[in-house]
């Protein structure tokens, strides 16, 4: 159902032992998993993630960034590591995302859909999950922020929301 590099990915995101910079840096700050092409498992998608190191690099706003690595016309499920204020600290969570904009093929949001609960057991300890039908609902930070603490948030990724 899911290839061990989906597990793999999951876990080097979720524990944040105290790495070494470079490690850090090799650290994905956000992934894409897509269904395998005879439709059979969910795979790490090849080249549609964000890592650490290229944050201030080549990536200036990782939260755009991701927004821009979601097809238009099909389904994902992707994780997103959310860094942001409250007005007390500075957190970190995981952010489960499944993606089904109107434009996906009615299958193909069928087998996401039906797989969705399976993918979720494997990413334990994920306080966050997140439906997404359409760039609206997910192209304004200020969105993604009311999941993580509502309006406790005072910013996301080190912008003031």
């Amino acid at each position: 159902m899911f290839s061990d590099e989906v597990i793999k990915v999951f876990n080097d995101m979720k524990v944040r032992k105290s790495s070494t910079s470079d490690e850090v840096k090799k650290r994905k700050k956000a992934v894409l998993f897509c269904l395998s092409d005879n439709k059979k498992k969910i795979v790490v998608e090849e080249g549609k993630h964000i890592l650490v190191g290229d944050i201030g690099d080549t990536v200036d706003d990782p939260y755009a960034c991701f927004v821009k690595l979601l097809p238009l016309n099909d389904c994902r499920y992707g994780l997103y590591d959310a860094t942001y204020e409250t007005k007390e600290s500075k957190k970190e969570d995981l952010v489960f995302i499944f993606w089904a904009p109107e434009g996906a093929p009615l299958k193909s949001k069928m087998i996401y859909a039906s797989s969705k609960d399976a993918i979720k057991k494997k990413f334990t300890g994920i306080k966050h999950e997140w439906q997404v039908n359409g760039l609206d609902d997910i192209q304004d930070r200020s969105t993604l922020a009311e999941k993580l603490g509502g309006s406790v948030v005072v910013s996301l990724e080190g912008r003031p929301l």
